[in-house]
């Protein structure tokens, strides 16, 4: 950055000059940072080792089923816990495609619970147990007063289980579709950053295109309120379209639907 004259010099020394003081006030980016000659200065230095600390601490971290359910014990919907086919964190980090799949035996208990449901609600704890440790109950209780016309399926939570297992739990369930709240891969600057994934009719051979996203939910990135009144907006068009994924795009004047050839269809 430094070699190019157009960009302004890292500062070196005690003092921030120029403009990256007015910079840093519109992003948690670390940018112009301080410098001693070569190096980074002591103190970005060690605010980068603790960042990184953190989101490892983020990603080993426990999901603590008992207070998530007890946290969610307002809420109108019953709930229960289940787990991945990945029974332990190593195992779960390890292997990607066993977070992606229900544990023996759970799918069947899952199906006790089935119904004719509109919409499955999955809790999981991803890369990041304390993102919805933190921010799903809220999300939830914000959320769900705005779909009273829904056929909403129990709560799941899955512990080790990542986006496409929430696929499986719709299926057992007997849900048309499933928002899976679950932490997102930490960040230096956000270890705590919870997704929304939407999917209508989710099945085996559901692909990341099928699948919409609000991504950053926390209240430092999008706050509860804008994130569950951009979880209705998404879940009432999927519904009334019946889709979901990249043919769903999402813009400031609402969703829209390409047709197949990627044209826009005529007003």
């Amino acid at each position: 950055m430094d070699d190019d004259p157009k960009m302004p010099a890292s500062p070196s020394g005690p003092v921030s000059p120029g403009i990256w003081p007015a910079l840093r006030a519109y992003t948690p980016a670390r940018i112009g940072l301080q410098r001693a000659g070569a190096s980074l200065a002591t103190g970005p230095l060690l605010d980068m080792r603790l960042a990184h600390a953190r989101a490892r601490d983020a990603v080993l971290e426990p999901l603590d089923t008992e207070r998530l359910l007890a946290d969610l014990a307002p809420l109108s919907l019953s709930a229960l816990a289940v787990e991945s086919a990945a029974d332990d964190r190593e195992r779960y980090l390890m292997r990607p495609d066993l977070g992606r799949r229900l544990a023996p035996g759970a799918a069947a208990a899952l199906a006790r619970q089935a119904g004719d449901f509109e919409l499955a609600f999955v809790v999981a704890d991803g890369l990041s147990a304390r993102a919805v440790q933190a921010h799903a109950a809220p999300v939830l209780a914000a959320v769900l007063p705005q779909l009273l016309h829904w056929r909403i399926a129990p709560l799941v939570l899955v512990r080790h289980g990542r986006v496409a297992v929430g696929d499986e739990v719709a299926a057992a369930l007997g849900a048309q579709s499933v928002a899976i709240l679950i932490g997102e891969r930490p960040g230096l600057s956000a270890p705590d950053s919870m997704g929304a994934y939407l999917t209508w009719q989710p099945g085996p051979e559901t692909t990341d295109a099928e699948r919409n996203c609000i991504s950053n939910i926390r209240p430092e990135g999008i706050g509860y309120a804008d994130a569950a009144a951009k979880l209705a907006q998404l879940l009432n068009v999927m519904r009334t379209l019946r889709l979901s994924g990249v043919r769903l795009k999402d813009d400031a004047v609402g969703p829209v639907i390409r047709r197949d050839d990627g044209a826009l269809p005529r007003e």
